[in-house]
């Protein structure tokens, strides 16, 4: 036996009934678009969700943001989709014919079209229509009059044209009016991304990235620009709407509007699988932290990616060049190993190395200092030229020392090895 579930969608949902498709996709390959419905027919799917009854639940619990305020299962899709009309949830608690025959004529368009009519004759429900001869009543009515009640009772297969995902994402929201404020154009937004969740959904995958183009009103975009665009990029694939939404609207923030928005545009076109979430039975321990690369992502969507940044270490002999940092949110380059150094490493080096002034031939730092080991000497890097925080670092000829100052504790000193004006020792780093 087919098993069919119709979505009605109000008209004040936040999202489309193609959306509604896209995200129904998930549960089974055959989705069709019918008039303002989404029709799912979902036998084939019933044993991998667990059964007729588990399947439905979870679908219509999923849905529930989509705000379907009309939905019913039935053996057939017409029927499921003139029992939702008709506010008749359950095509199973009867005989398919008896749950039908009850419902008025506006539950099903064909029927209804040729209400004035049927009305002059009688009818009233489906049932007084099916009783009326078949050969007048396709003299005088559309054919398809006929073929719509065959199909929804079953006695005529039906013919859906199976809806099929697209391979990028592309949505248009024009706005009710022209807005300036942040909080406005984010209810928009949000509609946006209900709508890509349900995409990403029936493919099973997430996004790294996304972009949100507006446009602004034309009687001020010759000032402006006629409009602008934000590309919300994420460490890891998600298609979590809360989540987008608060990055989305913490770079909205920062960046402001121009001038008064007219419609958006939501762009994706590079999905990626999304692993599955722990489906353990077991209670977890403790609740669940917000993980670090998301920490990190809202405070870069917040200050600036320049100003939230992690370090990468970088296999080079030169102390100012084992290290490089870049913004946090960025991808990590691959890298080799470094090898692990054969000199001591000082725990902290200072940004630029601070001129030591020389006292009766040694160097001084709050107080003299005596020199514990070394020279360890370092020389080489004229193959590169690097820059680091503004400085250029290349070729360097240093002997290095752990030196140890009374008050200041064990340093990281050096000397070149080639004599230069001023001060030829300078400090280096700090042992913890």
């Amino acid at each position: 036996m087919t098993h069919w579930l119709a979505l009605i969608p109000r008209p004040s949902s936040p999202v489309s009934t193609e959306a509604i498709g896209w995200w129904a996709l998930q549960f089974t390959p055959r989705v069709a678009l019918c008039e303002d419905a989404v029709l799912l027919e979902l036998a084939a799917s019933e044993r991998l969700f667990g059964g007729k009854a588990a399947l439905r639940k979870r679908i219509l619990k999923e849905a529930e943001p989509f705000d379907c305020a009309a939905r019913a299962w039935a053996p057939t899709g017409m029927g499921a989709l003139a029992l939702a009309r008709g506010g008749v949830r359950n095509g199973f608690a009867g005989p398919l014919q008896d749950l039908l025959d009850a419902l008025p004529l506006r539950t099903m368009s064909k029927v209804a079209a040729e209400r004035p009519l049927l009305t002059r004759l009688g009818c009233r429900t489906l049932g007084d229509v099916r009783r009326l001869p078949r050969a007048g009543l396709s003299r005088r009515c559309a054919p398809d009059v006929l073929n719509a009640l065959d199909q929804a009772y079953g006695e005529q297969p039906e013919c859906h044209v199976w809806l099929e995902l697209p391979e990028s994402f592309e949505a248009r929201l024009e706005l009710p009016g022209r807005t300036e404020s942040v909080a406005a154009l984010m209810q928009g937004a949000r509609h946006l991304l209900t709508q890509m969740s349900g995409w990403l959904a029936a493919r099973h995958a997430g996004v790294r990235h996304f972009t949100l183009r507006w446009r602004h009103d034309g009687q001020r975009a010759r000032a402006v620009g006629p409009g602008g665009e934000l590309t919300i990029n994420t460490a890891q694939a998600t298609r979590d709407v809360e989540y987008l939404a608060r990055l989305l609207n913490e770079r909205l923030n920062r960046t402001g509007l121009k001038a008064p928005v007219s419609d958006l545009v939501l762009c994706a076109t590079e999905p990626e699988p999304l692993t599955a979430g722990n489906a353990s039975l077991l209670l977890e321990a403790s609740p669940q932290r917000e993980p670090l690369h998301r920490l990190l992502e809202r405070l870069s969507a917040r200050l600036g990616p320049e100003r939230v940044r992690r370090p990468q270490l970088v296999a080079d002999h030169r102390l100012e060049a084992m290290q490089l940092w870049h913004p946090a949110t960025m991808p990590q380059p691959p890298t080799s190993m470094a090898p692990v150094p054969v000199l001591p490493q000082p725990s902290w080096i200072l940004p630029q190395p601070l001129p030591l002034a020389v006292h009766q031939e040694k160097p001084v730092y709050q107080g003299v200092l005596e020199l514990l080991t070394g020279p360890h000497r370092m020389e080489g890097g004229w193959w590169d030229r690097c820059q680091r925080d503004g400085r250029v670092i290349g070729d360097l000829t240093r002997d290095y020392y752990v030196a140890l100052s009374p008050q200041a504790g064990l340093l990281w000193i050096y000397r070149h090895r080639v004599v230069q004006e001023g001060s030829n020792w300078f400090l280096h780093g700090v042992f913890a």
